[in-house]
């Protein structure tokens, strides 16, 4: 039986030719930027543990040389009490929570601001509370490149009062008096002053943003026998953040205070009443009024001093009116 013969079935059938692949050379300059594109930009190391033990290190170092020294009193304070280091290091570390969150304030103007030498700020007053004051002086400290201390001049209820007294002497507040302004000026202090007073922080709601009268015009006096400029200054957002609604006269007058406000909340809601509402604050610091060009006798001028006084008045009133407008909301 002769050999059987395998005929494959597929032998009439094309055969399919698979494609070759044909690589592409790239182009010189294409070549040359690959590398460019691939080359990634390494994270920066991360200290290393021991460089954070370091820093905590130092900073727990720092704090017991600061007990240590306010125990065995060695720290230097001035004549009217002001104490420099507890301000940088606690009272301004205590404020700023209150001025960077709470309130989010907007420093504008800044550079109107002297770096150097004596310049007298005049502010408006307002909130039921002096918390504008303290707000002003942490906008001038961390904003100005100097970082220069305001110093305040306060009522004489703020110097009455058991705590806020001593408080108020460390963190470099006097006495509302001309003489101890006057030595501040030529100290080459830095000095704040609202001349308002409880007539600016005590007025109805419905009064907001409305400037009193700014009394004799002493503050004039005072930077016209200095010699320095006067820097007004503008405060939005105080206004809000106890809305006077009313005030108790004869319980103030009991109490032996200028006011007992109250408000949509106090004192309703107990000490819940007393937490200000969180306004969004903007403070401008406008253009300095020098006084150096005057003689010696312009402090004696009574017509000078109504003039300067409603210059300034009428620029910090002018300046408020102008931030409202620009003003998106109280909160935002």
């Amino acid at each position: 039986m002769a050999d059987a013969k395998v005929i494959p079935f597929d032998e009439d059938r094309p055969r399919r030719r698979m494609p070759r692949r044909v690589r592409s050379v790239p182009a010189a300059d294409q070549v040359a930027q690959e590398p460019a594109a691939q080359e990634t930009v390494a994270p920066a190391p991360e200290p290393a543990p021991a460089e954070r033990g370091d820093g905590w290190d130092r900073r727990i170092a720092g704090g017991l040389a600061f007990l240590r020294r306010r125990v065995t009193g060695e720290y230097e304070v001035d004549d009217f009490g002001y104490d420099k280091e507890l301000t940088d290091q606690v009272l301004m570390s205590l404020m700023r929570p209150l001025y960077d969150k709470y309130f989010r304030v907007e420093v504008k103007g800044i550079e109107n601001i002297p770096a150097k030498g004596g310049a007298l700020i005049v502010a408006n007053h307002s909130g039921t509370l002096p918390l504008d004051g303290l707000m002003l002086q942490v906008a001038v400290h961390d904003h100005h490149p100097a970082e220069r201390h305001l110093r305040l001049l306060a009522a004489d209820l703020v110097f009455m009062l058991p705590v806020v007294n001593e408080l108020a002497r460390k963190a470099g507040h006097t006495l509302a008096c001309a003489e101890d302004a006057q030595r501040l000026l030529e100290a080459g202090e830095l000095v704040g002053v609202m001349p308002e007073g409880f007539k600016g922080i005590g007025k109805p709601f419905g009064d907001r943003y409305k400037l009193q009268r700014f009394g004799r015009g002493g503050f004039v006096s005072t930077a016209l026998r200095a010699g320095t400029p006067i820097v007004p200054c503008s405060i939005v957002g105080a206004e809000e953040i106890y809305p006077m609604v009313g005030n108790a006269k004869t319980l103030a007058r009991l109490l032996g205070i200028p006011y007992f406000p109250i408000t949509p909340t106090f004192p309703w809601l107990g000490p819940l009443g007393a937490v200000p509402l969180p306004t969004k604050w903007t403070i401008q610091f406008g253009e300095p009024i020098p006084t150096d060009g005057y003689a010696a006798e312009a402090a004696e001028d009574p017509m000078l001093m109504f003039n300067l006084t409603d210059q300034v008045r009428e620029q910090i009133q002018h300046t408020l009116y102008k931030l409202l407008v620009q003003r998106r909301s109280v909160f935002f």
